[in-house]
Formats: structure tokens, sequence, C-alpha cells
């Protein structure tokens, strides 16, 4: 099977016929690429080519960039401190046309035409995206003293969500997405579910459906305890979620039981990754029940972290695609 059938089957409930997808959805730490290159890894390869140095199905991903580069900032981390300030950079907040290289990602296309691997786009979601413009504290405290600029905040960038990935449809069109969101924490969501119905849910409804209708697959990006948050995400489409960290208390074998439709990428905790065979052996048998079930695709529950050597990872990736093939050889037994 090609890689783009491997996806496919998966994300659709079946199973492929030789191995599971191989993949590492988060790029590498720079300090882990720098310790590698150091022990082996060649300098002069790019992100694409240390996914083909390591064997890895390759995937795409394209996040169109906001604000627009040089829009001035109000502090080193933040942009705006209320209304009068997002008005006078809203422009520049969602670049016109997409700010990507349109013939690069449709030769992309084509490698995605003869299956050769997956493209996915990112999003800005709308917990994500006021808490970039105001700052983390700040963006806390406008949900209850600036929800009007919340929801003016939320309606643009659910406005340029679909605008973007109309444009994005005329030259390719993505296998899954995610909203980068970033709402949880080591103990659950940061904010309430009567907060999510407010201020997010209305616009999640508006550009879920649009992606839905393209056969794009829906998933959140968010660390920490997802857990609680899967009925709020279902209740407005979508699909499934990624990283599932492990350290965050997330169990994907639990998820599996309560949520059967749900789809997941990740889950393989990263702390084992540096303790040798045996850890990362165990770690892949715990999630070997939902490998069998399909409709995830382990991964490491975020980037390989610097602790991590060369060898460390070589084994890593040894054992995966091994138990890859295991996961889809034991399902049809």
């Amino acid at each position: 099977m090609t890689v783009r059938e491997r996806f496919r089957a998966v994300f659709a409930g079946g199973m492929p016929d030789d191995r599971l997808p191989v993949m590492e959805w988060a790029t590498w730490w720079h300090l882990t690429i720098e310790r590698w290159r150091g022990e082996g890894l060649s300098d002069t390869l790019d992100w694409s080519g240390i996914k083909e140095h390591f064997g890895l199905d390759m995937d795409y991903q394209l996040w169109f960039p906001q604000p627009e580069f040089g829009t001035p900032m109000k502090s080193p981390d933040w942009w705006i401190e209320d209304t009068a300030d997002y008005e006078a950079i809203r422009d520049r907040l969602y670049p016109w046309p997409p700010q990507y290289d349109r013939n690069t990602w449709r030769r992309i296309r084509e490698k995605q035409d003869r299956g050769d691997c997956v493209m996915w786009v990112t999003l800005n979601g709308f917990f994500w995206w006021p808490r970039v413009l105001l700052g983390i504290e700040p963006h806390l405290y406008a949900f209850y003293d600036q929800p009007e600029l919340m929801h003016r905040i939320n309606q643009d960038q659910a406005d340029y969500s679909l605008r973007c990935l109309e444009f994005m449809g005329m030259d390719f069109m993505p296998d899954f997405m995610t909203f980068a969101e970033d709402m949880s924490y080591n103990h659950g969501p940061m904010i309430s579910k009567e907060l999510f119905d407010e201020f997010m849910a209305p616009y999640y409804k508006q550009v879920v459906p649009w992606l839905r209708e393209h056969g794009v697959v829906v998933l959140i990006d968010s660390d920490g305890d997802i857990e609680p948050l899967i009925p709020w995400f279902k209740s407005v489409g979508v699909q499934g979620i990624l990283p599932l960290e492990r350290m965050a208390g997330v169990d994907v074998n639990r998820i599996r039981a309560n949520h059967p439709e749900w789809v997941m990428i990740g889950g393989f905790d990263k702390t084992v990754m540096h303790l040798g065979e045996s850890a990362m052996r165990q770690e892949f048998e715990r999630l070997m029940p939902v490998m069998r079930s399909s409709r995830f695709i382990p991964s490491v529950d975020h980037q390989t972290p610097p602790g991590v050597s060369f060898d460390d990872y070589g084994l890593y990736l040894s054992l995966l695609n091994e138990y890859m093939r295991i996961a889809v050889s034991s399902r049809t037994l």
C-alpha cells in the first residue's frame, strides 16, 4: 500500500494490509537535532531529508502564518491589550493572500496524488489565537473583562480560516488538519465548558463543516489532559486529537473504550525513549490494543526530547516498524 492509502485506511476505521503508518507528526526539538548531528546525523539534511533518512512515511504540514511579518507588538510576548489596539493592527493579523509558496505546495500535491505522502494543514484555533494576541494571563481575564473583543477576534478568525481554506483548495486538499489550541494542562482544561460553549463552539461550527464536506479529517492539537475536552469537541464536529501526552495522565485505551470512533495520533510516552529496549517494548505493548482498533496512529506524544540519543531514536524506530506490522497481523489472526 502507499503512504496515503495507509493513512486513509486508518482514519476511516479500517486497517492497512501491511503495517500501520510510521510517522512523526511533530518535527524534533532543535536541541535534539543538534545532539544527533554530533552523533552521526548529517548536517546537510532539512526536515524532509531527516524524515527520509529515518525511513518515515512522508507528511507535509502547512500552517497559515499569522500575523503578517513585522506586525508591531506591544511587548515581546503579545500584540494587543484592548479593542483599540486590535483595530489598529487588524488588517495585518489576517494576511491576504495567505503567505505560502503556492508552487511548492502544488508540487507536493503531485506526491500526494501518487500516494507518496499525506498533506495536512493547521489553523490557529479559537482558544489559541486570542491568547497569541493578548498574552497568556490577560487572555484568561478577557473571557470576563473583554467578552466583546473575544467574540470579535474569533469571528474574524473564523472568517479568515474559511477564506484560507477556500484559497488552499485551489492548490491542494489536505488529508487531515489540526486546530492549534493547547487549552489543557496536566490537571485538565484551562476553561470551563460554559466558556467553551460561548466563546469557541460557535466558531468551530462555522469552520468544521467546510472541512468535513471536503473529506478532511478534523483534529485538535492540545497538550495536557485532554480527556475531559473530547465530548466538547465532538459536539462541534471534531473527529480526533493529538498528541495524547502520557505524562499528563492521558490513557489512549480509556479514550478508545469511551469514544470508539475517535481518531488519535501520538500517545507514545517520550519519557521512556532513553530507557532502552525493554522499556520501549513495554510502552508499545500498552498501546497495542488501541493500535489494533484502528483510528490510531502511534507516534511520540510530542517532540522527541534532547535526552534521547541518536542510537536511542534508531532503536525506537526499529521497534516502531516492528510493532506497526504486529498490530496489523495480530488483528487479522
